[in-house]
């Protein structure tokens, strides 16, 4: 890992109406919209998605980072994140994100200790530190008895 500061630019470009452009460095170029709640087309990614896309992400990897700084095998993370946007004191924000995490590890894996590690990348997480909403982590854990075969732990 590089030392910090770490700096992200993100450059975007828009007209009157129709998409944004946005660009960082050498990635594709990204399309954004207003989502269909502020009358936007409904069909590409908005910055709220993008937001709680990026809680969703910055979950799996963090996750990603512990469980192997932990030795803690696994098969599959799937996670879905519900960001609650909402008005308070007449300003419009980001209240509440739920992260539904369904954990996949293979047989003979201790159980409470993965849900300990999934709980641990949840208060790591960088973006959602960063961010004032509150948060909750719902986990499920999947331990496979054998191949396909799956005992909730």
């Amino acid at each position: 890992m590089r030392n910090f500061p770490h700096q992200y630019v993100v450059t975007a470009s828009g007209t009157v109406d129709g998409d944004l452009d946005m660009t960082s460095g050498s990635l594709p170029v990204l399309q954004s919209a207003p989502p269909i709640e502020f009358d936007g087309p409904g069909d590409r990614w908005s910055p709220e998605s993008l937001l709680v896309a990026a809680v969703t992400g910055c979950f799996i990897l963090t996750f990603r980072a512990v469980a192997h700084a932990s030795t803690l095998a696994w098969t599959s993370l799937e996670c879905e994140t519900i960001g609650t946007l909402d008005r308070v004191e007449r300003t419009t924000q980001f209240t509440r994100f739920e992260v539904r995490a369904h954990l996949t590890v293979p047989p003979g894996t201790d159980g409470d200790r993965a849900r300990l590690l999934l709980e641990k990348a949840e208060r790591g997480c960088l973006i959602t530190s960063s961010l004032k909403g509150e948060r909750h982590l719902t986990a499920e854990i999947d331990i496979a008895r054998s191949a396909g075969e799956l005992a909730p732990a």
